[in-house]
């Protein structure tokens, strides 16, 4: 797989009327969703509406209207809004972990780390992060915690395990550079570094959803992490 197919994860989930070209005296009597179908349109809704300026905190009930069904229906397929929320989580985990597994994964088993490579998969961890914002920005108000300020308190903490584990990835990648490099303390130096990157991905991530996303995330990105120092 190259490069940019690891860096460009796709959107949540594929437009199913796309290229469609059924006129409306002709169009099909409408079917009752497949087992699970409703789910995934509900998550895309809510995803879709928290792309909309001031759309931080969503009731159900616009929701629902967003939907054209009522609200009885959506908690037929989720408890709580708060379950919703978590379905999008677990879309930006699996999402996320799985191109980054892709990226540090590159390394031959049981052969030595590559220093320069562990710098190089450490800024590609934070450029396929932001390119992810990029192209989900209602993920990126979940991402931030803007979207889940007033819900249950287990939805941010799920949050920060998330970038806890994108930090310790990064240390992973960044200690080996620490340790080519001399330091006595290679392993401080990396929880330093992967500390800094973590925080720079963040800043950005905020910075797109509070500019109305007009900030994209990747702006000067190569320059900017050839200017940090990471190790």
């Amino acid at each position: 797989m190259s490069e940019s197919e690891v860096l460009s994860p796709v959107s949540i989930i594929e437009n199913p009327a796309e290229g469609a070209n059924v006129t409306p005296a002709l169009a099909p009597a409408r079917k009752r969703p497949k087992p699970g179908e409703r789910r995934e349109q509900i998550l895309q809704a809510l995803a879709t509406m928290l792309e909309k300026p001031g759309a931080d905190r969503i009731t159900t009930a616009a929701l629902a209207a967003h939907l054209s069904v009522s609200e009885a229906a959506l908690y037929r397929h989720f408890a709580s809004k708060a379950q919703m929320f978590e379905g999008l989580i677990e879309f930006i985990e699996q999402s996320v972990f799985s191109l980054v597994q892709q990226i540090v994964g590159r390394e031959i088993p049981d052969a030595p780390h590559d220093p320069i490579e562990g710098v190089r998969n450490a800024n590609r961890v934070i450029a396929l992060l932001l390119q992810f914002g990029e192209k989900n920005p209602g993920m990126v108000r979940v991402m931030v915690g803007d979207a889940i300020v007033f819900e249950h308190e287990r939805l941010q903490a799920r949050m920060n395990q998330f970038f806890d584990r994108i930090e310790s990835t990064l240390r992973q990648c960044l200690r080996p550079a620490a340790g080519a490099m001399g330091s006595a303390t290679p392993t401080a130096e990396a929880s330093v570094a992967a500390s800094v990157l973590t925080s720079f991905a963040l800043g950005r991530l905020q910075r797109y959803a509070r500019s109305g996303f007009r900030r994209a995330p990747t702006e000067h990105l190569e320059a900017s992490l050839a200017m940090m120092v990471v190790v």
